[in-house]
């Protein structure tokens, strides 16, 4: 069944992410709000918003899920090659308000699910020191990026944009490869879609999903003074894969 948040508090508990519909896969439930600490909530139980203007809020935990070990991140032959160019330079939380909005930005043949309240939750989210970007920069333009939130020691990727080949993969590329030095042990790219899986993206259980969560969220994220001076050249990326 399909659960109703409408009227709850926002520190009100989810529903069993294990009840979530089988189709459309893992429907959870609806309504309520994106208030920072229902969002939190959320993520902690592997659940995440994802809902088009014209829906109310829906909240899914879709089984499989689709996640990044960080040690087994892929780095393909073309991508080695455009990294030992060293045309860009990777940052963490430097502008994290572009990053989601060019991650709103309309693909071609499709529209946005980030909508702008949704934008002004995660925005919010970031200044609370939850929700987390890495942006891509070629000659001071910002041309990839993604952004999420951390809990513990699992990110919750939540959206990328590239403008220039390989930006969101240089960003993914990065995010894994800092995180043994941030304590990172599992990135969630939620479902799957192909240019994931080249960069390593499997499949797992939903139940084995939410094992690995429940144990990382006792973790703590690296201090985010050290994510602000962070700063790489793509170059000396592909030095420390």
């Amino acid at each position: 069944m399909i659960f109703s948040l409408e009227g709850s508090p926002a520190s009100a508990p989810f529903p069993d992410p294990r009840l979530a519909e089988e189709e459309p896969d893992g429907l959870l439930a609806a309504h309520g709000d994106l208030n920072p600490q229902r969002l939190v909530n959320a993520y902690r139980q592997g659940i995440f918003p994802w809902y088009s203007d014209d829906q109310p809020i829906l909240w899914w935990s879709p089984d499989p899920r689709t996640v990044i070990f960080p040690q087994d991140i892929h780095v393909s032959r073309s991508l080695r090659k455009h990294l030992r160019k060293g045309l860009h330079t990777i940052t963490f939380d430097q502008d994290f308000e572009a990053v989601i909005k060019l991650c709103a930005a309309p693909r071609e043949g499709q529209g946005t699910w980030l909508l702008p309240e949704m934008i002004a939750a995660y925005i919010e989210l970031h200044r609370l020191g939850h929700a987390h970007s890495i942006e891509v920069w070629k000659d001071d333009q910002l041309v990839g990026g993604l952004y999420g939130i951390a809990i513990g020691s699992a990110f919750f990727g939540e959206s990328m944009f590239s403008a220039d080949t390989d930006g969101s993969k240089i960003a993914i590329v990065c995010l894994a490869e800092r995180s043994s030095d941030w304590g990172l042990k599992l990135i969630d790219c939620q479902v799957y879609n192909p240019h994931l899986e080249t960069l390593g993206a499997i499949e797992i259980p939903r139940e084995e999903f939410l094992s690995i969560i429940k144990t990382t969220s006792q973790d703590s994220f690296v201090d985010t003074n050290t994510l602000h001076s962070t700063k790489i050249n793509s170059a000396e990326l592909l030095h420390a894969l």
